[in-house]
């Protein structure tokens, strides 16, 4: 159709001769094309995502923009990624990107490669329609996730590590995982770690542009010898969350899914996203708990006894299931329980009444009782196992579940990327041998 040519993001280097090659075919009219020079990443993301049609990006590898949540970003838009590497290196396109371009590139490569992978854009183009359904980062071979949340000063960590002792026994055979993926992360100071990276953030930058091996992300854990368990260090301070990107966390995730039997996560309780609050911040700084949360094949919900403490299991409870979890998936625990059997009954009674008001389906397990544990500072600071009174009520009630309800069925319906080759050849290839 008459008017019609290619709409180009770019985002280069100061050292990027094709940046400007383009830009001149483009000027010269020997491109039939729009070029649209970027500053920055920030810059391209707002440009994707401000309802304008485009047809591709170029981006220089060399930039270090290029990462799983650009390139999902892009794909929501139906925009094609061209990724510029002069060394070849065609990771890329196990990430996602459309294809691979060498710094030198010719004009004639260029168009042929517009030609194959992105769309024209003419003045009567239709806007880009909604999100595009993209597929999670789903491990293929993972065992359990275990998310353990609470208000603070319920004992959320502590229950948290208890668990994954649990879990960890020798007999058992699993090797597990703790993670602290709280924004103020407690585990290093409740083990005593003496070092304070490697931790999440190294772990979500290793898998922004790149699938490390499992020995890789194990390499990324500290031995906790006297539980049995591995732990993965949180945020090293609480601001640090703005470096975790939605997609990327997700593929940490499952990459640590992937490298071990059992992953127990310590989690915040606030799950507020955009649809709560209206802001996109907020969403980004919840993403750990979030995405842990709507993951998790069951999740442990602590609180303590008292009108207080009871009062903030129940919202934690409700905010699990706005968010979308089973309460089949989920176990109520109460920590420092009282001993006596008879305000145990009045504790589940009045639970069973404020978790079940106005809420169809079925109710949630639990509560589990814990109790208080006398000297339980002086085994966290000795490093030595929790009492397996306080581990094991709630290993039987999450082995419960995990038993009775079954593994998270994976997400359905998105697309998934497509092997080069893996659907077969052209008759032309068939014929020719």
């Amino acid at each position: 159709m008459e008017g019609e040519r290619y709409v180009l993001l770019g985002l280069g280097t100061t050292r990027s001769p094709w940046f400007t090659e383009v830009a001149r075919w483009a000027t010269a009219g020997s491109l039939p094309a729009e070029f649209v020079k970027c500053m920055s990443v920030e810059e391209l993301r707002v440009r994707l995502t401000s309802g304008r049609p485009f047809s591709s990006v170029l981006v220089d590898a060399r930039s270090g923009a290029v990462d799983r949540d650009l390139l999902d970003v892009a794909s929501r838009q139906r925009v094609s990624v061209l990724v510029v590497d002069g060394t070849g290196d065609d990771r890329w396109l196990a990430l996602g990107a459309t294809a691979v371009l060498p710094a030198d590139m010719t004009r004639d490569q260029l168009v042929a490669a517009l030609g194959d992978h992105s769309r024209l854009i003419g003045a009567a183009t239709h806007l880009p329609v909604g999100d595009a359904p993209t597929a999670a980062d789903t491990p293929t071979a993972a065992g359990p996730l275990v998310a353990v949340t609470g208000a603070g000063g319920a004992g959320t960590s502590t229950v948290a590590m208890a668990l994954a002792q649990a879990l960890a026994e020798p007999a058992a055979g699993r090797a597990v995982v703790l993670a602290d993926l709280c924004l103020d992360a407690d585990q290093a100071m409740l083990h005593d770690a003496r070092d304070i990276v490697p931790g999440v953030q190294e772990l979500v930058e290793a898998h922004r542009a790149g699938r490390p091996a499992p020995a890789e992300v194990r390499g990324l854990t500290f031995e906790v010898v006297s539980r049995g368990y591995d732990l993965l260090l949180g945020l090293r301070r609480h601001r640090d969350w703005a470096v975790l990107k939605p997609r990327s966390f997700a593929a940490a995730l499952a990459g640590l899914r992937a490298a071990y039997d059992a992953v127990v996560a310590d989690v915040d309780a606030d799950l507020d996203g955009e649809a709560e609050c209206g802001s996109v911040e907020v969403e980004e700084r919840n993403v750990m708990a979030r995405t842990t949360v709507a993951q998790a094949d069951a999740v442990v919900a602590v609180g303590t006894p008292g009108v207080k403490g009871l009062h903030a299991l129940v919202r934690t409870v409700d905010r699990l299931r706005d968010h979308g979890v089973d309460p089949e998936r989920i176990v109520a625990v109460v920590n420092r329980s009282a001993r006596a059997a008879r305000g145990r009954a009045e504790m589940g009674r009045s639970f069973a009444d404020l978790s079940g008001r106005g809420r169809a389906g079925p109710p949630v397990v639990g509560p589990v009782h814990l109790t208080e544990r006398r000297g339980l500072d002086d085994l966290l600071r000795d490093g030595a196992p929790l009492p397996r009174g306080l581990a094991a009520p709630v290993a039987g009630a999450v082995a419960h579940v995990l038993v009775a309800v079954g593994p998270l069925p994976a997400p359905a319906g998105g697309p998934v990327p497509v092997a080069a080759g893996s659907l077969g050849r052209w008759a032309e290839q068939e014929a020719a041998g």
